[in-house]
């Protein structure tokens, strides 16, 4: 079977026979959430702290108009900048009266009135990022009981103005705090990746960064790509490595370098967080995001993060198994100039004999016949070709 040979060729910490076959490393299941990485949108990668809440609505009506929540876009995330710079009498939190004068409580509902989820954003210091609004830090439990009460589904949860200890003593107080709310919030920890926290997070979040920000840059976005492959054998059900946000539309990359972009988060299983404003988005940028067949991967239940399996200079394979014994393939071409990539079946696992059926991701069709020991297609420079490959015999 098939299956065996991809365990063979994965056995870098990707499935474990004595585990059926399964990641051995534990994660956070407790809240229920996770099963699959997270998609929906972030506010910083576009608008930064120039956020308010008409913005969130007109995302929020976005992502359902355009069909992007038909695909599986659930989360509208607010990130840095949304709250006052200093807690009320009682020690809460609050939402900045200039630029959210309804209060979260009511956008959370407004969101959730469209079938989607509201997330927020906090700090495990003593300020956020902007330095704007106050973190969390000393105040686990009371924050995450206001987040509760709001309504919201989802926290951001970074790393500025600590006070120097250790993020494995910070981080797991939030993670205590949530799972104690009363309500379901996915934990989705920033540290940045500083204190390798694929290694001890996924005890304790739903998805944990792996790389500093991304840019919205071809080099920015190709070294995050490659920083996060590193930790592939820890991501699964319940917590994901992320490489950080989506830069797709932000107009700083080509459609062939975006489209790289999206092909390589999926197969990865990093959680899609689109970062543009979705409500001036191109067709093109909505071709892209909305591909189905590509989130399938991401989301496939196997749970599975595909990796870096080849490569020759610039020219790159990336691949993964998914359920029902099928195999998900990237040709990467990082190159200046067209070229041809292989995939080797024994690089990918499947047996030298196999014959596979081959579906383009992209172009939405099977290649014309049946292939046998490797795939070959010409790339162009800085894009992809994605495929899934079924057996049919071998």
């Amino acid at each position: 079977m098939v299956s065996v040979f991809l365990v063979a060729v994965f056995l870098m910490g990707f499935w474990d026979q004595t585990n059926g076959g399964r990641t051995i490393h534990r994660h956070l299941s407790s809240n229920g959430i996770g099963k699959t990485p997270q998609m929906g949108w972030n506010s910083w990668n576009h608008f930064g702290c120039n956020i308010d809440e008409s913005i969130i609505r007109a995302t929020a009506d976005a992502m359902v108009s355009t069909g992007l929540s038909n695909v599986g876009y659930e989360y509208v995330n607010i990130d840095d900048c949304w709250g006052e710079l200093n807690r009320d009498a009682q020690g809460n939190m609050v939402a900045k009266t200039s630029t959210f004068p309804s209060g979260m409580k009511s956008l959370a509902d407004y969101v959730h009135s469209k079938g989607l989820k509201l997330g927020i954003y906090s700090d495990a210091g003593y300020y956020t990022c902007s330095k704007s609004m106050p973190g969390s830090l000393g105040h686990e439990e009371q924050d995450a009981k206001t987040f509760a009460s709001w309504g919201i589904d989802y926290l951001k949860y970074d790393n500025c103005y600590n006070d120097g200890t250790d993020p494995q003593n910070r981080y797991p107080k939030m993670s205590a705090a949530l799972n104690n709310a009363g309500r379901p919030i996915y934990y989705s920890m920033c540290e940045w990746g500083v204190n390798n926290p694929a290694t001890w997070a996924p005890n304790i979040s739903n998805s944990w960064r792996t790389t500093g920000d991304i840019q919205d840059n071809w080099d920015s976005m190709t070294s995050r790509a490659d920083q996060n492959d590193q930790w592939a054998s820890y991501a699964g059900s319940g917590g994901w490595n992320d490489p950080d946000m989506l830069e797709v539309g932000n107009g700083n990359m080509n459609t062939a370098e975006y489209r790289s972009h999206f092909s390589i988060w999926a197969l990865m299983k990093a959680p899609l967080l689109i970062g543009c404003d979705i409500t001036s988005a191109t067709s093109e940028t909505l071709q892209i995001l909305s591909n189905s067949e590509v989130i399938n991967v991401n989301q496939d239940p196997l749970g599975v993060q595909g990796k870096k399996v080849n490569k020759q200079g610039d020219l790159e394979v990336w691949a993964g198994p998914l359920s029902n014994n099928r195999v998900a393939v990237v040709l990467w071409n990082r190159s200046g100039s067209q070229a041809a990539i292989t995939a080797k079946w024994g690089d990918i696992g499947l047996s030298s004999t196999a014959t596979v059926q081959a579906r383009d991701l992209w172009a939405h069709s099977y290649l014309s016949s049946n292939l046998q020991g490797s795939l070959t297609s010409t790339v162009d420079s800085h894009d992809v070709k994605m495929y899934i490959l079924t057996l049919s015999s071998g």
